[in-house]
């Protein structure tokens, strides 16, 4: 855990739009972790932000995330940026920059055929004359007032940004396979980035996440900075794919399999219907054995995600009239699924609103 004591400013707008203003601090100091589960910014507080962006960073800092969270993939040359895909088409203003309309492309990335802008065909100087845009906006609107407000950042600034204002970073490898093949590895730039801020050891305020095996398998052999393997609610990793594994995420939960997982990580992070499955109604059915499970084999449990709209809860903390247009997007009971979790006895929860998860853990702990 970081410890953090900070003011938060909210100024209005002239658009009414909320801004979070962030006090100066000193670099971050690791301590050691209490019992309170970490709140994790995932992809920033990207449920008052489009996602990925030093706003969306700012104002999960703002709001009291412990750990803001970057997808990162590759440029061009070789320097890692915070998007959520290398496809940036549905997350960037490309579309409007006729000089990159030849960039447009298909191509094959974990087996899956797509087709738009990828962020290894272009330099870092050319990505920094687009502007990032909400990559949901159907669900959230209220985002798009941000719209080409913000560049996109590169793995360097996120990091500065957390170190200057004390919180740790929870980096995500995206697809590291296919980087791999491509000669634009994620995890050489990553370490460099980090070490070069005087983050190295197993103290830093630090997790490396990814849904793949192979390159956690690596890591573990070059770095002692905390591990996550991500796991998903079915299928399998990637590099198991592709090697013609067959074994499953369903394998990696057994408690055989979560003992394999802790010779090279550090913790899991899991979709949350592996904790609180439901049932064929759709209802919550009691809590599986999962955080039990790993716990007993030494690893640490971080959940994700939690995130606002009825459309992304379960549907126990749905709320409003199912009949309505606008249901799918509006706020349910969040702070209610928090409190849930929390009694779980996780150590960490990914959410898009980390104010709100900050609140809960408060009341519960």
């Amino acid at each position: 855990m970081i410890r953090r004591f900070q003011v938060v400013v909210l100024v209005f707008l002239a658009t009414g739009t909320v801004a979070f203003v962030l006090p100066k601090s000193e670099p971050v100091i690791a301590e050691p972790r209490v019992r309170e589960p970490i709140v994790i910014g995932h992809r920033g507080a990207s449920a008052h932000r489009p996602e990925h962006t030093l706003l969306s960073y700012e104002a999960a800092i703002a709001l009291g995330a412990d750990y803001i969270e970057p997808d990162l993939v590759a440029t061009k040359d070789h320097v890692l940026v915070a998007r959520h895909e290398n496809e940036i088409g549905g997350t960037t203003d490309v579309e409007s920059h006729p000089e990159f309309a030849d960039r447009r492309t298909t191509k094959t990335v974990n087996g899956r055929s797509i087709t738009g802008w990828f962020t290894e065909d272009f330099t870092l100087a050319e990505l920094k004359t687009l502007r990032a845009e909400e990559r949901i906006p159907d669900l959230r609107p209220g985002n798009t007032v941000f719209n080409g407000l913000a560049e996109i950042p590169t793995f360097d600034e996120v990091v500065e940004l957390a170190r200057r204002h004390r919180v740790g970073v929870y980096p995500e490898t995206k697809s590291p396979s296919y980087f791999d093949s491509i000669g634009l590895s994620l995890e050489g730039p990553l370490l460099e980035v980090l070490g070069r801020h005087g983050w190295s050891g197993s103290g830093a305020p630090v997790f490396i996440q990814s849904f793949e095996t192979a390159n956690l398998r690596e890591l573990s052999e070059r770095t002692e900075l905390p591990l996550i393997q991500l796991i998903t609610a079915g299928g399998a990793p990637y590099d198991w794919i592709a090697a013609g594994d067959p074994r499953t995420y369903d394998t990696m939960v057994t408690p055989a399999g979560l003992r394999e997982v802790a010779g090279y990580a550090d913790g899991v992070g899991v979709d949350t219907r592996r904790i609180v499955p439901a049932g064929p109604d759709g209802r919550l059915l009691p809590p599986t054995t999962f955080i039990r499970d790993a716990h007993e084999a030494g690893l640490k449990v971080h959940a994700w995600t939690v995130r606002n709209e009825n459309s992304h809860l379960p549907l126990d903390f749905r709320l409003g009239n199912p009949a309505s247009p606008a249901f799918s997007r509006a706020t349910g009971d969040v702070m209610g699924w928090l409190e849930r979790l929390y009694r779980l006895d996780l150590d960490g929860v990914f959410a898009d609103d980390p104010g709100m998860a900050r609140a809960v853990r408060a009341r519960v702990f």
